[in-house]
């Protein structure tokens, strides 16, 4: 009971989806003497279950898995018992994978998979310990649940506005550490024009992207449609982007019919792609009653010392310009700037966004 208490006071202790990832893996490490523990997040993907680990602990430590890549991620269907499991809706699951024997945990949100934890090699238990398993996943469960609540829009379940600057702090911290510290006093200290050969060989390098993403003529929907089917545009359109994007991306609705994307690590030619791509998807899709339904999108390149503020401003101006010349369109702040049409100085003063 004592050991319960003490790893219940941990778990409730935290309001951050990591800090309580971490307590929850590492008391049920400590508990099942297991050799490592890992916190699978778990995403639908081009209609399959995708769990990509986002915390793990051995007896080295811990690490925080913000920058893990697609060749990370495991599907369940493609190992033997986990799925069979996860369909029969199993609290515990044991498998022997590549001769590991593995325990998974996962954890149930209004029926629907949430989160899984894997233990490796983990000692068999004996009910009363299991018990205290058991009580401790249901608060994990409880606390998850209060933690999407609280960070998730209601009506389409992205992400909120008042989590994003946590969200873009951990790509660029992410970013940061990735660096070395020569390149951080240089990139910091200097601000020089690069030759035309160096930047050819910076466009095929991968950036993190901000884009911001507004529904063309969403009021018409609402006045001519109603309200019902205007949040019904809003779902689906929300529904598209989490197919769309990968799991590690970050999709935000910061109010009304303005969206925001996080676009973690990809080259220049691919964001550009991405995001034009996206706005065809939606052009492309039928929406119930409405028809069809239009986006415009501007964005801009994250750039590790300037703040929030500084690059949503560039891809709500370039979002602006893409609004006013005609719509449906995807538009880059740095070559609008490049080709004249857009000024660096220019404020966003007149948008119809908020």
């Amino acid at each position: 009971m004592n050991s319960f208490i003490k790893h219940l006071v941990e778990i409730t202790g935290h309001r951050d989806h990591d800090l309580l990832n971490i307590s929850v893996a590492s008391s049920l490490r400590e508990l099942l003497l297991a050799e490592q523990a890992t916190v699978f997040e778990v995403a639908s993907m081009g209609g399959h279950t995708v769990m990509r680990p986002k915390i793990r602990i051995t007896a080295e430590g811990t690490d925080v898995l913000e920058q893990v890549t697609d060749a990370d991620d495991l599907f369940p269907e493609q190992i033997s018992g986990l799925w069979q499991g996860l369909e029969q809706k199993q609290g515990v699951i044991r498998v022997t994978q590549d001769g590991q024997d593995l325990l998974w945990l996962p954890i149930w949100i209004n029926d629907k998979l949430h989160t899984c934890l894997q233990l490796s090699r983990p000692q068999q238990a004996e009910e009363p310990v299991m018990e205290v398993v058991h009580g401790m996943l249901i608060v994990y469960r409880n606390f998850q649940n209060l933690l999407d609540y609280s960070e998730r829009d209601s009506l389409t379940g992205l992400l909120n506005r008042k989590t994003f600057d946590d969200s873009f702090s951990k790509v660029l911290r992410t970013n940061l550490r990735e660096m070395t510290p020569l390149e951080v006093t240089e990139d910091a200290q200097q601000s020089v024009v690069k030759p035309e050969t160096e930047r050819r060989e910076q466009d095929a390098e991968k950036f993190n992207w901000l884009a911001v993403l507004d529904i063309d003529h969403f009021k018409r929907v609402n006045d001519q449609f109603g309200h019902l089917y205007g949040d019904e545009v809003l779902i689906l359109i929300a529904n598209l982007l989490r197919n769309s994007f990968r799991p590690n991306d970050r999709l935000f609705r910061f109010g009304g019919e303005e969206f925001v994307i996080l676009l973690r690590s990809v080259t220049k030619q691919d964001a550009d792609q991405i995001f034009d791509r996206f706005r065809q998807t939606v052009g492309n899709h039928h929406f119930p009653q409405v028809g069809t339904v239009t986006v415009s999108i501007g964005y801009a390149k994250i750039d590790l010392f300037e703040p929030a503020v500084a690059i949503v401003g560039r891809a709500d101006q370039a979002l602006y310009y893409a609004k006013m010349n005609g719509r449906n369109r995807s538009c880059f702040y740095d070559s609008l700037v490049a080709s004249g049409d857009l000024h660096q100085e220019q404020a966003n003063d007149i948008a119809e966004f908020f």
